[in-house]
């Protein structure tokens, strides 16, 4: 849920299970040069209808956070340590145990919708592939379809069954990270991880994106962990955010807290790096004052 809505929220709410929590979480990477820790003992927890943004610049670590999580990460070249509660399910001390809850309690919303689907199938194959493996309707074609079409509905993609039959290049990126969400919606899942859900998308497409994301949280009570480099969207659709810097938090908070009282000059300069619109300047380039009576005539 938005800032606003978390305010009313009663104690109650979070008195249940966190959807996700994570205690003392380290990411430590082989690489040819040694061993990087790429994640640095950092924990937080998510309770259902929250949204937790961690945000930081490039190879701050969050994104590493996030695949770290899902073990999306390979198995041969990160060493993954801490708990990590995915609906009171450990997949840090059980591995295998991530195979009962991704796909199914949580599903991931990648990054970049061009690369994330298959260029050489339809958006209906791709779609109707992820409702199967979700087990979430029949194995019956046209019960496939009919989901599919509600799944579209639902994200607001016009003409749904018409949509089915094209293929990623057809589509704009708005429309695409859409159907990316359509796809993650397919298993129901409880708890949604947003890895820079929108930052291949201009900015009138993002609000609509972000708009679509607390819609569904809304609607759904599903908690959100946003990952994004971007301080103007965590702004929007935070109750909770964490600062990261070089693997760990440097600074938690609500969000009112982190936007109006920033505790560390990292954060400050995030906060900084936000555009801001400026007064309108009516002034030409060249200087010259704007007119309204039109070009004067010989």
């Amino acid at each position: 849920m938005s800032a606003q809505t978390a305010a009313t929220a009663t104690p109650a709410a979070h008195s249940e299970q966190p959807l996700l929590e994570v205690r003392d979480f380290q990411v430590e990477l082989i690489t040819d040069a040694g061993i990087v820790r790429a994640v640095d003992a950092v924990s937080f927890s998510i309770h259902r209808g929250e949204t937790v943004t961690i945000i930081g610049e490039s190879g701050s670590g969050k994104s590493t956070t996030a695949m770290g999580i899902l073990r999306l990460l390979p198995e041969d070249l990160a060493v993954l340590s801490g708990t990590v509660l995915i609906d009171g399910v450990d997949v840090t001390a059980d591995p295998k145990a991530i195979d009962k809850v991704r796909g199914r309690t949580l599903a991931l919303i990648p990054q970049d919708p061009m690369t994330a689907l298959s260029p050489v199938h339809s958006i209906g194959n791709q779609l109707s592939e992820a409702i199967r493996i979700a087990g979430a309707a029949s194995k019956d074609p046209g019960a496939v379809r009919a989901r599919a079409i509600r799944l579209l509905e639902q994200v607001h993609i016009p003409t749904p069954d018409a949509q089915l039959k094209k293929y990623p290049h057809q589509l704009s990126g708005g429309m695409l990270q859409r159907v990316l969400i359509a796809i993650a919606l397919a298993s129901e899942p409880q708890l949604l991880v947003a890895d820079e859900p929108t930052s291949a998308l201009d900015v009138t497409v993002q609000a609509g994106i972000l708009d679509l994301l607390l819609e569904l949280q809304e609607q759904r009570g599903i908690g959100i962990l946003m990952i994004t480099h971007d301080l103007g969207v965590a702004r929007l659709i935070s109750d909770r955010i964490h600062v990261m810097k070089d693997g760990a938090f440097v600074e938690s908070g609500e969000v009112q807290q982190i936007v109006d009282n920033p505790a560390t000059e990292y954060t400050r300069k995030l906060l900084a790096a936000v555009p801001v619109l400026g007064a309108w300047d009516e002034t030409p380039a060249d200087g010259t004052a704007l007119t309204t009576t039109g070009a004067s005539h010989d």
